[in-house]
């Protein structure tokens, strides 16, 4: 088998088939991914099958680069195991209308009736070739090819969930509502992805899917039983919680370490956008560096104790108050039952992070991120979260710094794995432009604003996996800086990839402000660091 790899970041890869068919070389990326995940190793932290590539994601301080990839190799050698018994789904879909907004422009695109383009899809029997992008999100092969439809020149900020889309040559059912950019031509009720099972997707590859034309008003009949009340929501466990949300702030939620192990299920590794604050406040209360804490962005919620604790406050400056007096930056204190705790607008930064010693409870991993409300609890982590709570010396501490945007913004930019596709003028855009962050910049990705940065060729390439920082440039030009909650698997071409060293300083960078890049290498971003860990 001949294999290839391309760097794409500090911890992470891109694994290809050249030569190899489309059908083939998903067949194997699919398959070497099943081999890695059962041969897994500590330095192993995910292998998430593409349309023909497999992205490989490790731990650099506990594995070599070479040596994963040598593993790669050696295990690609070995003969195929059988492939799981293939699987046959049914699933309804109420075309067009305002369930499928871009049905009627599509059918006009290709010269043929809504109806005849209805026929056509549903007709159609589809593979589920790979899982990626979101939760639970399936890419169908099959299509008919006078179907397909390129990405738009700029993803919708929302996309709602059960939408039918076609993208390039694949269709898909969004599992939940997520930014997206493929065109809409129907919505099923359909439950894709439930946190709670295991696995937490309901198809995977090799099943075969076929759809069945229903009303709309069938459509909500089926929606109102799939999706029928559900309980209030709660953040952590145990019976007494730690402290009550009063009001809400801009974008509150609770955030730890990245977790991987499920980006084959388009599960996000997710975690703290700023991981070098969320470690400094763990380390000054006594947690491991990647306990969950409240991440707080731009404005800072109000919050009423419960219990005692030991809190500490890092990151941006959001003007926190205890009882109405001032509390510290950067340094632990105590908070007993009955207080508030409540926070401002950011003087400094984005994003603070309120450490609690013995930390909080997290959401189920593939749970959508939700924005805690008012009237929400939040609890304490137990049982083995809380176990993992370990002292951390004073030089240890010290060793943690404080990276927050200060003047000029230079951030350095690894080579993209699509570098090549983009002319001279564009790589030179890239680092001789001042660029604005967008107000749609949120926790998927950073928007930039400025010069349109043209490709060689349309920006659609074969679904594959993502970096955190990854700089992706859809059709409109305009780059997007992946983040945490960024689509498991995305179909932009990506021109470079933040260096993991300077990712604090663009998640804690306001909208309105201003970046610059400059190049640099894997040598000179010093390989095998990682900010989410002292």
């Amino acid at each position: 088998m001949n294999l290839e790899s391309r760097d794409v970041s500090e911890d992470t890869f891109l694994v290809e088939f050249p030569g190899a068919p489309d059908s083939d070389a998903n067949r194997l990326a699919v398959s070497l991914a099943d081999r890695l995940r059962s041969h897994s190793r500590r330095g192993l932290l995910d292998a998430i099958p593409g349309a023909r590539t497999l992205f490989v994601v490790f731990d650099p301080r506990l594995e070599r680069r070479r040596s994963v990839l040598e593993r790669v190799r050696r295990l690609a050698r070995e003969r195929d195991a059988a492939p799981p018994e293939s699987r046959r789904f049914r699933i309804p879909v109420a075309y067009g209308g305002e369930s499928g907004p871009d049905l009627s422009s599509l059918a006009r695109e290709r010269g043929i009736s809504p109806e005849e383009l209805v026929r056509r899809h549903a007709a159609a029997e589809y593979t589920v070739a790979f899982l990626g992008f979101s939760p639970g999100f399936a890419y169908l092969s099959g299509l008919p090819a006078d179907l397909a439809a390129p990405r738009r020149a700029s993803p919708r900020p929302r996309v709602p969930a059960g939408s039918v889309a076609i993208g390039g040559a694949y269709t898909a059912i969004y599992p939940e509502e997520t930014p997206g950019g493929w065109t809409l031509i129907g919505r099923s009720p359909v439950r894709l992805f439930d946190a709670a099972a295991r696995p937490p997707a309901l198809l995977r590859p090799g099943d075969r899917v076929s759809f069945e034309p229903i009303a709309e008003a069938q459509l909500r009949v089926l929606r109102a039983g799939a999706h029928g009340a559900a309980p209030a929501e709660e953040t952590g466990g145990g019976a007494d919680p730690l402290f009550e949300i009063l009001a809400a702030g801009l974008f509150t939620t609770v955030q730890g370490a990245a977790r991987y192990g499920f980006g084959a299920s388009g599960v996000p590794a997710g975690g703290a956008m700023d991981p070098l604050a969320l470690a400094r406040g763990n380390a000054l209360v006594g947690n491991s560096p990647g306990s969950a804490a409240l991440e707080m962005t731009l404005s800072g919620p109000e919050l009423l104790f419960r219990r005692n604790a030991v809190v500490c406050v890092t990151g941006a400056e959001l003007a926190g108050h205890r009882n109405g007096r001032p509390v510290p930056l950067d340094a632990p204190f105590s908070v007993t039952e009955g207080d508030r705790l409540a926070f401002g607008y950011a003087v400094r930064g984005a994003r603070a992070y309120l450490c609690v010693a013995g930390g909080l409870g997290e959401p189920r991993l593939g749970e959508p991120v939700r924005r805690l409300a008012r009237g929400d609890a939040v609890f304490g982590a137990t049982g083995r979260a809380r176990g993992a709570a370990a002292a951390v010396s004073g030089r240890a501490r010290a060793a943690l710094p404080v990276a927050l945007p200060a003047g000029k913004m230079i951030l350095s930019v690894l080579p993209g794995p699509q570098r090549s596709d983009f002319p001279a003028e564009a790589i030179d855009a890239l680092f001789s432009s001042a660029w604005t962050i967008s107000a749609e910049s949120d926790r998927r990705g950073v928007r930039l604003e400025g010069p349109a940065l043209a490709l060689r060729q349309a920006p659609d390439i074969p679904p594959e996996g993502t970096a955190l920082g990854a700089i992706q440039v859809p059709a409109n030009g305009q780059p997007i800086v992946l983040g945490p909650d960024r689509p498991v698997t995305g179909g932009y071409a990506k021109i470079g990839s933040i260096a993991a060293r300077d990712w604090p300083l663009l998640a804690q960078a306001v909208p309105g402000s201003t970046v610059r890049f400059r190049p640099t290498s894997l040598t000179d971003s010093g390989e095998g660091t990682n900010i989410a860990e002292p």
